[in-house]
């Protein structure tokens, strides 16, 4: 299981540095466009799609690998069982409103497939197609977020230099 959850946010980040590629190739061709006096539709639209997309798919890569910020003021000074109650129910937390978070937007991509919601841009792409990434990025890190809090119950999370990052927070 852990080999495969492992993939799974291994997999989004790699979409997120897709999206990323491809906003990169939106910009250069809207720039290269302007130079060349001829427009492609859509360019501006699409770089803000890939944006939304790389964005909300490096969120469960980002926090298995303790790159999220952390408030950790108060949990710097605690110890033992206050530490850890701490923890815990930060990430219970974290995962239900993640959870909300994937709900809600699976929900507004399927209402926006539901009544053929389009772009108001001139591309008039379908809005769902870009809000499945959005969807798929916050069920991934809703999945991420159960994932640490039962690696927390088990007491088998480890935090990769966790007594450093609170020096420095």
């Amino acid at each position: 299981m852990r080999r495969a959850l492992d993939a799974l946010y291994d997999g989004a980040a790699w979409a997120a540095a897709l999206c990323m590629i491809g906003l990169l190739a939106m910009v250069l061709l809207s720039i290269v466009s302007r130079q060349l006096h001829f427009h492609v539709p859509g360019t501006d639209a699409y770089a803000g799609y890939l944006m939304a997309a790389a964005g909300f798919l490096a969120l469960a890569h980002t926090l298995k690998k303790g790159e999220h910020i952390r408030v950790t003021l108060l949990l710097s000074h605690l110890h033992g069982g206050a530490r850890r109650a701490l923890e815990l129910w930060s990430l219970a937390a974290a995962s239900a409103l993640a959870t909300l978070s994937a709900i809600y937007s699976g929900r507004l991509a399927w209402q926006s497939h539901t009544f053929d919601d389009i772009s108001t841009a001139s591309d008039a792409t379908p809005l769902w197609f870009p809000q499945l990434a959005m969807a798929a990025g916050t069920i991934i890190l809703a999945v991420a977020f159960i994932d640490e809090l039962v690696q927390e119950l088990r007491g088998q999370r480890v935090l990769s230099g966790s007594d450093e990052m609170l020096r420095n927070e």
